[in-house]
């Protein structure tokens, strides 16, 4: 089959970013998604226009609404877009006594009781995925980047693919499940896997052979189309960009800027070196396979197989030079205030261990730790 790749403007990018509702009171999930949408639409109509890009749209369980911006130049921009939706949904939510909670996971709402959205592709993956599927009350953000020719896509992919424990450790904000630790920084990562197509994306050495495994999955029943493809790192050929999608649901407005301005200032790095007839390296998908276990297993604390002599080094200490090298692109890109904000979240804490201290300081007791995360997401901006 021909897959079309529609090329973006270099670097462009849009994000989404997936939150949960939660009552005042109890700060268990609240199904009333559709309520909220809703009553949203009902106020401001423009988010209910229908197209490629929906500000606010429902996902997969009713306790969900995703926040969606066009298509932005800069960082920045999609902030702002992301706090007006946000802003937005809170004149909905706050006299009905709901919060917003920004995480990878629940820390004890218990996924049986969780209800999916009334839609037959929604009822499709219960059905093929049974007990696994019923388990994805998980949360998370994507950013799409633009990328501006079709040979680019598959080499901008294995780069991201380089990176995706830095992302991950980085994100990681879902270490309790069912209220019990899990252990891990980013129990939502290992979720999400267990559906057939999620997880790590294959290696392709040409555009083809990616078309001909994508027929593979039409003729053989397991998609549908394209998307259902739910590769952590993905092309997006309609929209002409890759799609990162390794990252927990971050908690603050500012963690979403810093994640989209990391991605975008890498992806726009890997574009530069193929102009410059450079090589993205490839390493071997054990390695990859091993990196993300060890990410979101111990978070910034995971120490990563960076090149295929299996050389390793913390994944701080690799950041740390990493945004040194991009800072003077974040200065072009207009990103280096949230690019900056990466080295304030190493330097403190990140959501997965934030979410420990809070339990720890308040004797085990899980419900503080939801406050804590809705607090931050009204404050910190």
């Amino acid at each position: 089959m021909q897959i079309d790749f529609h090329s973006s403007e270099r670097s462009t990018l849009g994000v989404e970013w997936e939150v949960a509702l939660v009552e005042r009171e109890s700060g268990e999930l609240a199904p009333r998604g559709q309520e909220v949408l809703d009553a949203l639409v009902a106020q401001h109509p423009q988010f209910g226009e229908e197209g490629d890009h929906p500000h606010v749209t429902g996902e997969f369980l009713q306790n969900t609404v995703e926040m969606v911006t066009g298509v932005c130049d800069t960082v920045g921009e999609a902030v702002d877009q992301l706090a007006d939706t946000q802003d937005r949904i809170r004149e909905i939510t706050d006299p009905r006594s709901l919060e917003i909670f920004g995480a990878g996971t629940h820390p004890f709402s218990q996924w049986a009781d969780q209800p999916v959205v009334d839609k037959e592709r929604y009822f499709k993956v219960l059905d093929r995925a049974q007990y696994w599927g019923r388990q994805m009350v998980i949360f998370g953000a994507h950013v799409h980047v633009g990328i501006d020719h079709r040979d680019k896509a598959l080499p901008v992919l294995e780069g991201l693919l380089n990176y995706y424990p830095h992302l991950l450790a980085l994100s990681a904000n879902s270490p309790y499940w069912c209220g019990q630790d899990t252990g891990y920084a980013s129990h939502r990562a290992l979720i999400f896997q267990q559906l057939s197509t999620a997880g790590l994306p294959f290696h392709f050495d040409t555009w083809g052979e990616y078309e001909s495994y994508v027929n593979d999955l039409i003729q053989t029943g397991v998609i549908e189309e394209i998307s259902e493809n739910r590769w952590d790192i993905r092309p997006v050929p309609r929209f002409g960009t890759v799609e990162m999608r390794v990252c927990d649901g971050p908690s603050t407005l500012r963690e979403v800027g810093a994640i989209a301005a990391l991605t975008q200032c890498l992806v726009e790095s890997f574009s530069r070196s193929l102009n410059d007839g450079e090589t993205i390296p490839v390493m071997p998908p054990w390695h990859h396979q091993e990196n993300k276990w060890r990410a979101a297993r111990y978070g910034l604390e995971a120490v990563v197989i960076r090149d295929t002599r299996n050389r390793e080094r913390l994944v701080t200490e690799d950041l740390a030079d990493l945004l040194t090298d991009l800072e003077p692109l974040a200065d072009e890109l207009g990103c280096a205030r949230e690019l900056a904000h990466v080295e304030t979240m190493m330097s403190g804490a990140v959501g997965y261990q934030r979410q420990r201290r809070v339990a720890r300081e308040n004797g085990g007791d899980l419900r503080a730790v939801v406050m804590d995360i809705v607090e931050r997401n009204r404050s910190e901006r």
